[in-house]
């Protein structure tokens, strides 16, 4: 049986090497494991997103009987497009590769090069699956969707019209901190985030920090003062990475109604050492990901899957060419929410 035979089977059509592609387990992501992320399938290649800025008038004023009475503005709505971005990875399989598996027979065969698409499907799972943490961290730390060389793709403060939040200063780094003052500034922030959600539900309000911004909060004299002498003084131990056996954060540590937590970045993913990044928990439709079908003949006008994969003859019968793609857009619906903070 020859190669190209082979690869003709339907254990090689792009539904099979899509559903092996999804079956790879992927790298863990922080931000994945938290479930911040709400995933959607579309079968466009744009979302339209709607806005509607509802009055915050309440109060009603008296007027004369007979006369005119107060008036409401009409509520704002804007909508708004945005194209879901295309990432894409290319690779081959050359005969080369792949001549020793053919004497064996079909079955044999088939199940030699789904083992080698497979172990190439899964190191791109795990660029992915990278690509995405990514993504989703700098619209935590920016309200911005960066491309991997920084540039901006949304700035979701234009998008939506917003005003980028001021930066917190927790003055971590104080020699003679004033008592009570931190946990009066977490009290802030922690209002602050009420004020901007305006009724809408949260379950908590988490924050990923740096290295050096985490290490100063757990040191702070008003955090040890506070646990002293308490059971919960064990907090103060195993807020650090290993007390737990956790593997995709440095450690986490609640003060003040906030979750603080040292990110575990990598390589261009990670927060700053000095800052933090605030955000609240369980705020429906606050953080969205958008999955587009593929540019296949196959997928045209079909729900969108996260990861796609396909393969197709090179010239003269040299091999294969294998593609794996995503389509995929982050995005946050209210960035006005994501409140920087700064250790000092």
């Amino acid at each position: 049986m020859s190669l190209l035979n082979v690869f003709k089977q339907d254990a090689f059509s792009v539904l099979r090497l899509t559903d092996a592609l999804r079956e790879i387990k992927y790298a863990p992501s922080r931000i994945g494991q938290l479930g911040l992320f709400q995933t959607t399938s579309i079968d466009t290649l744009d979302i339209a997103i709607e806005t509607d800025r509802e009055q915050n008038q309440l109060i009603v004023g008296a007027s004369p009987r007979g006369g005119t009475g107060d008036t409401f503005g009409k509520n704002k709505r804007t909508l708004r497009t945005l194209r879901v971005p295309h990432f894409q990875v290319d690779d081959a399989i050359m005969a080369d590769e792949v001549q020793q598996v053919r004497a064996f027979g079909s079955e044999v065969s088939v199940e030699r090069l789904q083992q080698k698409i497979a172990d190439r499907a899964a190191e791109v799972s795990q660029g992915f699956s990278l690509t995405e943490e990514y993504h989703r961290l700098n619209i935590i730390k920016s309200g911005k969707l960066l491309d991997k060389d920084g540039e901006v793709m949304f700035d979701y403060f234009r998008e939506f019209d917003e005003a980028a939040p001021a930066e917190v200063d927790f003055d971590l780094d104080k020699a003679t901190p004033t008592q009570g003052a931190l946990r009066k500034k977490c009290a802030e922030v922690v209002r602050r985030v009420a004020a901007i959600l305006d009724g809408l539900p949260y379950t908590g309000i988490h924050a990923f920090c740096g290295d050096a911004f985490f290490d100063d909060l757990i040191a702070h004299p008003e955090v040890r003062e506070t646990y002293k002498g308490h059971a919960e003084a064990s907090a103060l131990r195993s807020a650090y990475a290993g007390a737990n056996g956790q593997q995709s954060s440095f450690g986490t540590f609640e003060f003040g109604g906030i979750t603080f937590e040292n990110y575990r970045g990598g390589g261009s993913i990670g927060v700053d050492t000095n800052k933090c990044h605030i955000f609240p928990l369980g705020v429906p439709g606050l953080f969205r990901t958008a999955y587009a079908p593929a540019d296949y003949i196959e997928t045209v006008n079909t729900q969108g899957q996260r990861l796609y994969a396909k393969q197709y003859e090179m010239r003269n019968g040299k091999g294969v060419n294998l593609e794996f793609q995503m389509n995929a857009l982050q995005y946050c619906t209210r960035p006005r929410v994501l409140i920087p903070g700064k250790r000092t």
